[in-house]
């Protein structure tokens, strides 16, 4: 049976989230209080409504409890909306709500009314992005839980021809290894201590920030 979601409000941020996770077949119910942007809904999710979601007898109606993920994606625009609409979804037997904040005020208080996870997108983005920009080599990062990242990045220079067990990074600093793209053969390596990095690699590291930064600033 596929995974169902509930994606609530519209906006750049719930439109390309409930468009995603139909494309990952998911079966997706999208809903706003904007006509147009419910339409536009229509094109990939399973069903697209239009109504007021701080609508008790309207949320009922779509059956949160049913569902695997609830997300409450309203805008900045209406925060109070987005606090209501979260607090009705846990009140009416939600498995797993995600709510979307926009400071850190809002993420407390959807905290406080019941949202099992809250995601700010823009504040994350903002940080990714800036280590981006700071650290050249680094081409994205995934958070894995408190201060820990899976981090894809290019092979630092000084460690082009060298193998892994000649390294020690684990070790020498706290970095672990654990994938390699290899754009020449277009494939995934596992590491091996006998693997020697090329400059063409990337490489796929498990971190904390502060370990990353501390690498690539010394090398």
């Amino acid at each position: 049976m596929r995974k169902q979601a509930i994606v609530i409000g519209l906006g750049q941020f719930g439109m390309a989230l409930a468009e995603s996770l139909s494309l990952k077949g998911m079966e997706v119910i999208a809903v706003d209080n904007n006509e147009d942007h419910v339409n536009l809904a229509k094109e990939f999710a399973t069903r697209a409504m239009h109504f007021d979601a701080t609508d008790s007898d309207a949320l009922t109606r779509i059956s949160p409890e049913r569902r695997d993920v609830c997300v409450c994606a309203i805008g900045d625009d209406f925060k109070e909306g987005s606090i209501i609409c979260t607090a009705l979804l846990r009140q009416l037997g939600a498995r797993r709500v995600v709510a979307r904040a926009n400071d850190a005020l809002h993420e407390r208080i959807l905290k406080l009314v019941g949202a099992h996870e809250v995601v700010n997108p823009e504040k994350d983005f903002g940080e990714r992005f800036a280590n981006r920009l700071i650290h050249e080599q680094v081409v994205g990062e995934l958070p894995l839980g408190k201060d820990l990242y899976l981090t894809e990045m290019k092979v630092p220079p000084a460690f082009v021809g060298r193998s892994l067990m000649d390294l020690a990074m684990p070790r020498r600093f706290g970095v672990t290894l654990v994938a390699i793209k290899r754009d020449r053969e277009d494939k995934i390596l596992l590491p091996r201590p006998e693997t020697v990095l090329d400059e063409r690699d990337l490489m796929l590291v498990v971190a904390s920030r502060e370990n990353i930064k501390s690498l690539l600033e010394r090398f």
